[in-house]
């Protein structure tokens, strides 16, 4: 590595500005590795050790590089390590990760720690680059956050940086003649101040246009990265088969699930619960659904009908509500909607529907990311949703896997006093929330029962722990019930006037099937087991708006929002247009009626109007005389009084002798001094006075002299009755 404070040559002292840009190339590309590498941790999708190993080898390369020092693989280690990664690349893709974006990310990772204590010549620089780029195109994959943003302005910050290094150190290099500075400091203050000048002002013309392209840009939504997205723990706890306990790790993140706007809700008013995914089938451990779906076909409104197989009775009752739902990428192939959903729309080719209920996406291309829904609202005090029409689709709700005894006698010592289906599900939805206690701590293992572990020996549990006994025990009983999967409740932002729903809103609850009112809504967690939302300061309810505004015209823009931003853009222009129009149409009719009145005016008192026209020119000219009639008046009293200013004075008689002078014939020139002119004077008397006046002026201009001041007006007399002597001799 070169050391920017020698030449080379043996000169301390001295630099070269090629030795300066090269010791401000290292350290930029260094950050802009450094930089790609944040972005992409940032994520939280990297493993632990490749954290770990890939952050101490930058923390190393920083050091060595603050230091000054050179530690460089020799070319046979970096062949070596370089068939190393490729062949790890392999193993990873076929072996440990199996999946092809954490094996590419990791080739990148390590070919780049290869080659950042490799490089040399300039195309490895070029690759370290390059490589910096990619990790930041694998972060644009693995998160759609806000700070990415962020992040992306400071690598391209780094980027545009390190380029024009790039680029001035190949100028330099065929450069026959090296600059050179004596002063160190001076080198690297130019060089950073012309570069941080710079770089700033390409970064906003870079990101201006990057602007107009991506809003104008003709748009095609075809997911080309998103299929290398994997799942997570989040999606796992909304598929067709739910292990138990999988909600209740879900509740214990507080990462934001999804976003919900109601029509005309502006408040937080409106009760929320989504319904995600109904299960039917449990074998002791996990939940699943058994259901097939059917391919749903858009309406003549262009919209999905969810409700065409609810009675119409049923649809007719209550009102509908219009919703928008956004969800963060944790791929859920299930739509969140509210209770007895109605229509639905987005950007999807085909979704499906089964007779539970469920609603899933079926378009591989467009993962659930937004979309709008309406809901049918029961009337008040109603808890049932749509009936199914086939009563023999029942027999699976009361489906029971091998269970404990002990189960079906406590279902029929709680419903011994209950008559009625529905009487029966309150009482044991009332008993579990009386005598059983909430908890997000889940056992260590699964017992073989989990069931009877809880209601027996633990009696304490999650959501699901809580839906699922119920569920058991109403099944015991001869009532069809199934477990719901979804969230409840959120926290309201006021200035987007959306719910922000949270991992930890992740809920379970019981339907049962109950004669003449079909699926009813039960809840037997006890209340206030949902951990109540800390107040929202302001700084949150923005930065979470700022969020919004990311996902919705960044992450999510399509041809969609392009048409509603053109349609916007061509209104607001309209308007505007429209705006100006009406205001110079306005203000010209205030000109022209001031005109006619004013045309009035002077019709009826021409002879008025004159006057004040004349009066008005004559003021004008007397304010504008005012200045020079002031000034006459000064010089006149110090042309009477000059011993009182005998400079000034001196000045004004000056002037009125050379006017004498030059009525005689001899006028004075700019390039003469006052003797010169004198002496050019061929009148030998008006010479000799001319000659004591220039005496007594320069005394009393120069020196201050009151006295000869004094006798100015009589010397300037005396020239001026010289030339009434002279016309009276001729």
């Amino acid at each position: 590595m070169a050391d920017v404070g020698h030449t080379g040559n043996g000169q301390t002292g001295e630099v070269t500005l090629a030795a300066a840009i090269r010791r401000y190339f290292e350290v930029v590309l260094y950050l802009l590795i450094f930089t790609g590498f944040g972005t992409l941790a940032s994520t939280g999708t990297l493993d632990l050790p490749t954290v770990v190993l890939v952050s101490g080898a930058l923390l190393f390369r920083g050091y060595v590089l603050a230091r000054r020092k050179q530690v460089r693989l020799s070319e046979r280690w970096t062949n070596l390590l370089t068939i190393a990664c490729f062949g790890f690349f392999v193993a990873d893709e076929f072996v440990i990760s199996r999946t092809f974006l954490p094996s590419a990310v990791h080739l990148v990772l390590f070919v780049m720690l290869v080659r950042l204590f490799s490089a040399q010549k300039d195309r490895d620089h070029y690759l370290l680059a390059v490589l910096s780029f990619l990790m930041v195109l694998s972060a644009a994959v693995l998160t759609v956050d806000s700070t990415f943003l962020v992040a992306l302005g400071g690598f391209v910050l780094l980027a545009v940086t390190t380029f024009i290094l790039m680029e001035m150190i190949h100028s330099s290099s065929r450069a026959p003649v090296q600059a050179r500075d004596p002063n160190v400091h001076h080198a690297y203050r130019k060089l950073s101040y012309a570069i941080a000048t710079i770089a700033p002002v390409l970064l906003l013309l870079i990101f201006t246009g990057g602007a107009v392209i991506f809003f104008f840009l003709p748009r095609i939504s075809a997911g080309y990265l998103s299929s290398y997205t994997g799942a997570n723990d989040f999606s796992t706890g909304f598929s067709d088969r739910v292990e138990l306990g999988r909600i209740g790790q879900i509740q214990q993140s507080k990462t934001v699930m999804l976003h919900v706007q109601i029509a005309g809700d502006t408040t937080g008013g409106s009760p929320l619960k989504l319904r995600g995914v109904v299960l039917n089938s449990f074998d002791g451990r996990t939940w699943s659904n058994t259901r097939n779906k059917v391919p749903l076909l858009r309406g003549s409104d262009g919209q999905f009908d969810l409700a065409s197989h609810e009675p119409k009775t049923l649809a007719a009752q209550g009102a509908r509500i219009h919703y928008r739902v956004m969800l963060e990428p944790f791929l859920s192939e299930v739509f969140f909607l509210l209770a007895n959903p109605q229509k639905l729309d987005g950007n999807y080719r085909a979704i499906g529907q089964d007779t539970a209920g469920n609603v899933f996406d079926l378009d591989l291309e467009h993962p659930v990311t937004r979309y709008e829904a309406e809901s049918q609202i029961r009337l008040a005090g109603s808890r049932a949703h749509a009936a199914s029409t086939n009563i023999s689709d029942l027999g699976s709700y009361l489906l029971l896997p091998t269970f404990d005894p002990r189960v079906r006698a406590l279902a029929e010592q709680i419903t011994a006093k209950s008559s009625t289906p529905a009487e029966k599900a309150a009482s044991i939805e009332n008993y579990l929330r009386m005598h059983y206690g909430y908890t997000l701590q889940l056992p260590k293992t699964m017992p073989r029962d989990p069931i009877a572990n809880f209601l027996f020996e633990r009696r304490q549990g999650h959501c699901e722990y809580f839906a699922s006994s119920m569920a058991i025990m109403l099944r015991t009983i001869g009532i069809p019930s199934r477990v719901v999967n979804g969230f409840s409740d959120g926290e309201f932002n006021e200035i987007t006037s959306e719910y922000v729903v949270r991992a930890s809103d992740a809920h379970s609850w019981v339907e049962a099937y109950l004669p003449g009112e079909g699926w009813v809504e039960f809840d037997p967690t006890p209340s206030g087991s949902v951990e109540a939302h800390a107040s929202w300061s302001r700084l949150m309810q923005y930065m979470d708006a700022m969020q919004s505004f990311w996902r919705e015209w960044v992450v999510n823009y399509d041809f969609g929002h392009q048409l509603r931003l053109t349609q916007e853009a061509n209104r607001g222009s309209r308007e505007l247009v429209g705006k100006a129009q009406s205001w110079g149409h306005e203000k010209y009719q205030k000109l022209l009626d001031w005109a006619r009145r004013t045309e009035d005016r002077i019709g009826d008192s021409t002879v008025k109007w004159g006057l004040r026209a004349l009066a008005t020119l004559v003021l004008a000219l007397v304010a504008a005389s005012v200045p020079r009639v002031m000034q006459l008046v000064r010089r006149f009293r110090v042309a009477r009084r000059p011993e009182r200013s005998p400079q000034v004075a001196a000045t004004i008689w000056y002037e009125r002798m050379l006017k004498q002078t030059a009525g005689r014939g001899w006028e004075k020139s700019p390039a003469q001094t006052p003797e010169e002119f004198a002496v050019e004077i061929s009148d030998r008397e008006l010479q000799r006075r001319v000659a004591n006046f220039i005496e007594r002026y320069e005394s009393a201009r120069f020196g201050k002299s009151a006295e000869d001041a004094e006798q100015l007006p009589a010397l300037f007399e005396e020239i001026k009755d010289s030339r009434k002597t002279h016309s009276v001799e001729m």
